[in-house]
């Protein structure tokens, strides 16, 4: 596993950061917000991008590509697997699938403002490949000479977890053996922050306390906080990790996916979709809601979305059931 998250770089230290409490959650550096409404964002910070992009690359890649890349270095290393090792014949079994709900809007967005202002000698030969979402798997593909699938799933809000599922059926059809999948963004510019202040769904009201803006399901919740970072995981064939004497964290067992073809952004009051997912995640599993033990929630601190939330577990689990499994927001710590 591999993680860049506004409040720890590494899997050791976002977790040590997930149990002390701390949040990623602060005043927004990357470009001037003191005119906006909204000035707090989960930003990444002492981050090295040129560890991971030399110099003359960096005009060329958004900030979403050093994030993936590091992530997925560390989920290698820890997965134990060195991929500039690998013949051939299993790097062309090692496939890429990435999450991503903004792709490299900040760099487009960066793009289109050199154009705009004519300083054309400034823009990236690689705007258009660089721009689209569809190239950050390649871009791992390429680092670490790895030959199989190459996607990007973007689905908004589930696109790490589609990734993932996606990278699921891969393997179990028999067309991969290992799939480096999960998610990265790196959404926070000024055009998009400005887009979402349009849509009134990010918190305006803790722009001098950034650590308590993202609260998921608190009573006084106005709104979500932005965020970037990368999350990436090695998922292999199980006999086939088990065979190589690989460090297993966890099994995927269940996955569900539901569309209520209601609304652009929003969801039914109802609940009954998000509830059905679950219910075909557990049935794909073989569990019940009594197997249920822990439950991380989508929690994005907006009225709406949390209140559907809570309808769609209790219609899934059922509300006694809901109310015993213990249930936690990430969100609260790092947007």
């Amino acid at each position: 596993m591999g993680v860049v998250s506004p409040n720890g770089l590494g899997a050791a230290g976002f977790r040590d950061a997930i149990l002390e409490g701390r949040s990623g959650v602060k005043r927004i550096s990357r470009f001037d917000a003191s005119e906006i409404d909204v000035q707090i964002a989960g930003e990444v910070s002492d981050f090295d991008e040129l560890a991971w992009i030399e110099k003359k690359d960096r005009k060329h890649v958004s900030r979403i590509l050093p994030f993936a890349l590091c992530a997925a270095s560390e989920a290698l290393e820890s997965a134990g697997i060195d991929a500039s090792s690998l013949p051939i014949e299993e790097r062309r079994r090692f496939g890429v699938i990435i999450g991503t709900g903004g792709g490299s809007q900040e760099f487009t967005e960066e793009q289109y403002r050199l154009f705009f202002h004519q300083q054309y000698s400034k823009m990236s030969l690689f705007c258009v490949p660089t721009g689209v979402m569809g190239g950050i798997s390649s871009e791992l593909n390429v680092r670490f000479g790895l030959r199989g699938a190459s996607h990007v799933i973007t689905t908004g809000c589930t696109s790490s977890t589609d990734a993932m599922a996606y990278a699921v059926r891969q393997i179990q059809s028999g067309r991969a053996d290992r799939v480096l999948t999960g998610g990265a963004d790196a959404p926070i510019s000024l055009g998009t922050v400005k887009g979402f202040i349009l849509m009134r769904i990010l918190t305006e009201s803790w722009n001098g306390v950034p650590e308590r803006g993202s609260r998921p399901f608190s009573a006084d919740r106005d709104g979500f906080v932005l965020a970037e970072g990368a999350w990436i995981f090695v998922l292999e064939e199980y006999e086939h990790a088990k065979a190589r004497g690989a460090n297993i964290l966890a099994e995927i067992a269940g996955y569900g996916s539901t569309c209520e073809a209601f609304h652009r952004v929003r969801l039914m009051e109802c609940g009954e979709e998000p509830a059905r997912a679950i219910g075909v995640a557990m049935q794909q599993a073989g569990i019940g809601p009594q197997n249920v033990d822990y439950v991380n929630l989508h929690g994005t601190s907006t009225q709406l979305n949390d209140r559907i939330e809570t309808r769609a577990l209790k219609l899934a689990l059922g509300d006694d059931r809901a109310h015993q499994v213990p249930m936690s927001a990430l969100k609260s710590q790092i947007g």
